[in-house]
């Protein structure tokens, strides 16, 4: 298994994956002009583990300049609880201190009990002091 900087010959590798390792709780549609989007504005942002040729787990580790923001993270429900989770968001923390970000957040669904689970063990404590505005255009 290998951990890397996605490329364009991982979209569709990417977007198989998300079609079956997402959470019932993502409501963001997945579409391969977003995908490619982030490869050409954010390089090195998105990140997949692969293994024997194939896409098993990616993460999004994007970034204002200043505060990192993890997103997307999925691994594949036939490679879970190997570590991959956790390799591929300590490979996103490693991205932020090369950009020089001090601070990293994890977006995650407030009723999704098994990501928030997995993001405290991870070392990521809620921030109940934080909410969060959406608006869609």
């Amino acid at each position: 298994m290998r951990i890397r900087p996605a490329t364009r010959a991982d979209v569709d590798g990417v977007l198989d994956l998300w079609a079956v390792g997402r959470t019932e709780h993502a409501t963001t549609e997945d579409r391969r002009v977003d995908v490619e989007r982030v490869l050409e504005q954010s390089p090195g942002a998105l990140i997949v583990a692969e293994e024997d040729g194939a896409v098993i787990g990616s993460v999004i580790a994007g970034s204002d300049g200043w505060r990192g923001s993890i997103w997307r993270l999925a691994v594949h429900p036939d490679h879970r609880r190997r570590g991959l989770g956790i390799a591929l968001v300590r490979a996103a923390e490693e991205h932020f201190r090369e950009l020089g970000i001090p601070r990293v957040q994890a977006l995650v669904g407030d009723e999704d009990e098994v990501a928030r689970a997995f993001w405290s063990r991870a070392g990521y404590p809620l921030d109940a002091g934080s909410v969060r505005h959406v608006r869609d255009h």
